[in-house]
C-alpha cells in the first residue's frame, strides 16, 4: 500500500467506496467499506492525498482525514460528472474523482472548519424560516382571497386579520384555522429575530466579521455570510476569482474568435449573492450621501447602464473589497472625494 498516491472517494450515507491510484495513474486498490472501517483504513495507511466531492459530509470527513495526517481536498461535483466514463456506480465516480483531481488546473474547494460550518446552518435554518414565513403569508392571502377578500401584497394580511375577521361574516373553522396561520407567522417571526440577533454576536467576537462590516452597506447577515463563504479567502488566487464564484461575472460563450459576454453566471451560493445585490442596491438608494471613487465610479456608471446593471457591478466590487479585506488583513476605508478636496 505505500505506492498509493492518491485515494478517491464516492461517499455515501452509510457505506464509502474507494479507488486508489499510484503516481502514474495505475488503479492499484478498489474498496467498499463502511463508515468506522473508512476511518481505520486510513488510521492505519500512510499519508497520501484523499479527495472527495464537496458534499454532504465531506467537511467532516475532510477534518478528520487531516487530523490523521493526510492530504484532503474537496472538489465541486460539477468539475467531477465529465470524467464519468460510460455507466455510472459508486466505483465509477471514486474513479471519476481521481482523475478529476489529477489535472494540473484542477480548482479545489476549501474545507469548512467547525464554527464555519455552525454558522453556515444557522443561515440556512435562517432562510427556511423566512421562506415558511413567505409562505405562510401567502397562503393568508390565498385563503381569504377564495371567499371573496381581497387584501394589497405584503403583510397587510397579518396586521388587518383581526379586523378582518370582525367586518366580514367567515365560517367558524375558517377563523379558526386562519388564526392558527396567524400564531405560525408569529412564531417564525420570533425564530427569525433571535438567530438574528445569535448572529450578531457571534459576528462581534469574530474579527473578520467585523472587518467585513465596515463595507458600504453591508450589514450583519452579510457579512457573516461572507466570513462563512470566504474562509481565510487563500483558496481564491485573486478577487476576481472570488466574484467568479458568486456568479457575479458575466456568463461567456465565445466562439471563433468572437467574444461573447452575457448575463451574470449566478453559479456558487445564490444566498450570498442575493444579498450582495441587495446591499448594492441599498448604496444605490443613498447614492446622494456616498463620497469617494466608490460612490463616482456608480454615479458614472448609473449614467450609460440600466439600474439592474449597475447593481450587479457594484455587487461584484463588493465582493471583491470583500476578498481584498479577507486577505490583507485590513478594513475598508474610502478614500477622500478627490472632486471636493
Amino acid at each position: 500500500m505505500s505506492e498509493v498516491a492518491l485515494v478517491g472517494i464516492d461517499i455515501g450515507k452509510h457505506t464509502f467506496h474507494l479507488h486508489a491510484q499510484d503516481r502514474s495513474g495505475r488503479e492499484v486498490l478498489r474498496k467498499k467499506c463502511s463508515r468506522q472501517q473508512l476511518m481505520r483504513f486510513f488510521s492505519n495507511h500512510p499519508v497520501c492525498t484523499v479527495v472527495m466531492e464537496a458534499c454532504a459530509g465531506a467537511h467532516y470527513l475532510a477534518r478528520e482525514l487531516k487530523a490523521a495526517g493526510h492530504d484532503a481536498k474537496l472538489i465541486s461535483p460539477q468539475f467531477v460528472r465529465p470524467f464519468v466514463k460510460s455507466n455510472k456506480n459508486d466505483f465509477v465516480d471514486a474513479r471519476a474523482i481521481c482523475e478529476a483531481a489529477s489535472r494540473p488546473t484542477m480548482r479545489f474547494v476549501a474545507a469548512k472548519t467547525v464554527e464555519q460550518q455552525t454558522l453556515s446552518v444557522s443561515h440556512r435554518i435562517r432562510e427556511s424560516l423566512i421562506r415558511d414565513r413567505t409562505k405562510t403569508v401567502n397562503q393568508m392571502h390565498g385563503f381569504l382571497l377564495e371567499f371573496g377578500i381581497s387584501l394589497p401584497t405584503g403583510l397587510a394580511v397579518v396586521k388587518r386579520l383581526a379586523s378582518i375577521l370582525e367586518e366580514h361574516d367567515l365560517p367558524v373553522r375558517l377563523i379558526a384555522l386562519l388564526q392558527r396561520q396567524h400564531d405560525h407567522f408569529v412564531y417564525l417571526e420570533e425564530q427569525i429575530k433571535v438567530l438574528d440577533k445569535e448572529l450578531e454576536s457571534q459576528l462581534a467576537d469574530d474579527d473578520l466579521g467585523s472587518r467585513l462590516l465596515s463595507i458600504p452597506c453591508v450589514g450583519p447577515i452579510t457579512a457573516s455570510l461572507l466570513a462563512v463563504q470566504m474562509g481565510d479567502g487563500q483558496q481564491y488566487s485573486c478577487s476576481r476569482d472570488f466574484a467568479a464564484s458568486v456568479g457575479l461575472v458575466p456568463k461567456q460563450f465565445s466562439t471563433g474568435g468572437k467574444p461573447n459576454l452575457l448575463g451574470i453566471s449566478k453559479r456558487g451560493d445564490k444566498n450570498l449573492r442575493r444579498l450582495l445585490v441587495q446591499c448594492a442596491r441599498v448604496y444605490m438608494l443613498r447614492l446622494e450621501h456616498q463620497k469617494g471613487p466608490l460612490a463616482e465610479w456608480v454615479r458614472s456608471l448609473s449614467m450609460r447602464r440600466h439600474s439592474n446593471v449597475v447593481a450587479c457591478a457594484l455587487a461584484n466590487k463588493l465582493a471583491r473589497i470583500a476578498w481584498a479585506i479577507t486577505t490583507r488583513h485590513t478594513q475598508y476605508e474610502a478614500e477622500p472625494d478627490v472632486t471636493n478636496a
